[in-house]
């Protein structure tokens, strides 16, 4: 019973956050490779510039883990925080950090809190080209707010190819 009212509580916080968007963004095919590594190398070139130890992980449009990279030293949690990140990037189809910020907010939101397999936390970003998103990348090991530029160099590097 109790994981029949998290997914009626999911399914209407996700109904809420499609009620907001004019149009929710079309899946696409699943990065490629390649594509993922491009953005991995991005995210580790801007953690390592910034000293940070972090670990990157890359989503298909599926949500499913196509790279894993984790600098050494990294905190062992934060491989599955940044599978977490990315995975919910793909599935809500839109940023961790806007999770992050609806929480702050209080009120119905919190309902989030109930939700199983989401991370609250920036640092998950979909990746969107031609309109259409073909994967996610989640970043964790520092703050939210630095595991989200790593996660957008990553997304930037491989808009400009």
């Amino acid at each position: 019973m109790k994981h029949i009212i998290k997914l009626i509580i999911g399914a209407s916080i996700v109904l809420s956050f499609n009620a907001f968007a004019k149009s929710p963004t079309p899946y696409g095919p699943a990065i490629s490779l390649e594509q993922a590594k491009i953005v991995a190398a991005a995210a580790e070139a801007e953690a390592i510039k910034n000293n940070w130890l972090v670990a990157i992980a890359i989503a298909d449009s599926g949500g499913n883990l196509v790279l894993l990279h984790k600098i050494d030293n990294t905190q062992h949690a934060s491989v599955k925080v940044a599978q977490d990140k990315a995975k919910t990037a793909v599935n809500l189809r839109r940023s961790t950090k806007v999770l992050q910020e609806r929480i702050a907010q209080g009120g119905a939101a919190l309902t989030l809190l109930s939700v199983d397999d989401i991370s609250l936390f920036e640092g998950g970003i979909p990746i969107i080209v031609d309109g259409k998103l073909i994967g996610g990348i989640g970043v964790s090991g520092v703050t939210p707010a630095q595991d989200g530029l790593a996660a957008q160099a990553g997304v930037d590097a491989l808009l400009k190819k």
